[in-house]
């Protein structure tokens, strides 16, 4: 079983930056994959960021070149650096970690706030 803890939510101000962090630990074989997606009040869950395993990550078009995703050396947890934040970046970001595509695990959420 995986607990995750997301912490690093929070208000910021259009153009400011925030970071989350994504720890993942418990009884599991293998993290095949991590990442962080958003979703808002009667809108789908959508992807921001992942990266695996092998370090190979993938972007939203709408935060490419302002979202980074990194991770630690254990592979157990993932960093979003979010910048030139935008108020339609606000919505409640949810860790993933999966074991295998498709197969995974979800975080509860933390609130990211943009004001503008």
């Amino acid at each position: 079983q995986v607990q995750i803890m997301e912490s690093g939510g929070g208000l910021a101000q259009a153009g400011g930056s925030l970071t989350l962090s994504c720890a993942a630990s418990g009884n599991f074989f293998s993290i095949y994959s991590m990442g962080w997606h958003r979703q808002t009040p009667g809108n789908q869950r959508e992807l921001v960021a992942s990266i695996t395993a092998a370090g190979s990550s993938n972007y939203a078009n709408s935060v490419k070149g302002r979202f980074t995703i990194s991770r630690n050396n254990a592979g157990n947890t993932i960093y979003l650096q979010m910048s030139n934040l935008k108020p339609e970046d606000t919505a409640v970001y949810i860790c993933n970690v999966e074991s295998a595509p498709g197969i995974g695990s979800w975080g509860l959420g933390t609130q990211v706030t943009v004001s503008s």
